[in-house]
């Protein structure tokens, strides 16, 4: 048998070193799918209306339970609600407001409490999640920081009103050791009791905000980071140029929840103080609850209700917009 010839690039007239592979046109370049149309189905696509009638179970759900109360309370507003009926009293509920002292002293007192909390549940907040960003032990850390927020309001309020008592309380003891307390407990004076409120506020829920910024904290650019780094900027200068502009997002959705929350929950505010001494802690939702379930004025209650409705969707579209306005542009 002849050994096998050696393939050689062989040399054309032109100066050609290899030889081009001639492809025949009867090749297809691209295979084709042997089915030509989708086989046909054995039930039929559901219609539009067929997604609706999954969902309206739910749908009428969420209507009663919130559709219902709402337009319930617009019209419990506009009439004097009794035992044996309605009686519809030309805004008389909403006019009367206007010249009620505890009321517009509710107003007050909530705005000068929310603020305080929401100033010092950000700071604060905000301080631990970035030190607990990247420690060791951070998620034992994140668990222990989170049990606070785990217990119920009106549960938190009654062990801070022993820790409070003037009695036996611990904490009580120790500010009055510091000399920063008398023999009074903080809740018994009209000067403090607004004090102790707000840190029982911070102490609960500020666990929430650095929750919600640590996980602000993970989605921060490493690369704009070590790029600020590299042109010589301190951590700090880093923080306020580079981190702090990448967490307006999740700082809207805190100071939101929170802001909320201060506007309507009363369950530690009722355990501590219930609104005294002296009014002094009776803000407009601890007002609207006795209004409406200690005197009864059901009709009145609806009008407080609904006014602080409006005031805290108005609040909250306001600082939407401020904090979408702080919000660095994107390309």
């Amino acid at each position: 048998m002849d050994a096998p010839t050696q393939m050689k690039p062989a040399l054309s007239g032109s100066g050609e070193l290899f030889r081009v592979r001639q492809i025949a046109d009867s090749v297809e370049a691209r295979p084709q799918s042997l089915l030509g149309t989708t086989p046909p189905s054995i039930n039929p696509a559901p219609s539009k209306r067929y997604y609706f009638w999954l969902m309206a179970p739910a749908i009428a759900l969420l209507a009663f339970i919130s559709l219902y109360p709402f337009f319930w309370m617009i019209y419990m507003s506009l009439h004097d609600v009794e035992v044996d009926g309605q009686t519809w009293n030309n805004f008389a509920n909403f006019t009367a407001l206007f010249g009620d002292s505890r009321y517009q002293n509710g107003w007050i007192l909530l705005f000068q409490y929310s603020a305080i909390c929401l100033a010092l549940q950000i700071t604060i907040g905000v301080f631990l999640a970035v030190i607990l960003n990247g420690v060791k032990y951070e998620k034992f850390l994140v668990t222990a920081f989170l049990m606070p927020m785990m217990m119920a309001p009106i549960v938190a309020g009654m062990v801070w009103y022993f820790l409070y008592n003037g009695t036996f309380g611990w904490y009580h003891w120790i500010m009055q050791s510091a000399g920063i307390l008398g023999p009074r407990s903080i809740l018994a004076s009209p000067r403090t009791a607004m004090i102790g409120l707000v840190i029982v506020d911070v102490w609960q829920w500020t666990p929430l905000i650095t929750l919600i910024t640590l996980a602000g904290l993970k989605r921060v650019p490493q690369d704009q980071l070590e790029a600020n780094m590299v042109d010589g900027a301190s951590p700090l200068r880093n923080f306020f140029s580079v981190t702090l502009p990448n967490l307006y997002p999740v700082l809207v959705i805190a100071i939101m929840l929170r802001f909320m929350d201060n506007f309507r929950f009363i369950d530690s505010v009722l355990v501590l103080t219930g609104g005294g001494p002296a009014n002094s802690t009776k803000i407009l939702p601890v007002y609207l609850f006795e209004v409406s379930f200690k005197f009864f004025k059901l009709g009145r209650g609806a009008a407080i209700a609904l006014t602080l409705l409006v005031v805290t969707i108005i609040l909250g579209m306001i600082l939407v917009k401020v904090f979408d306005r702080q919000q660095p542009k994107r390309a």
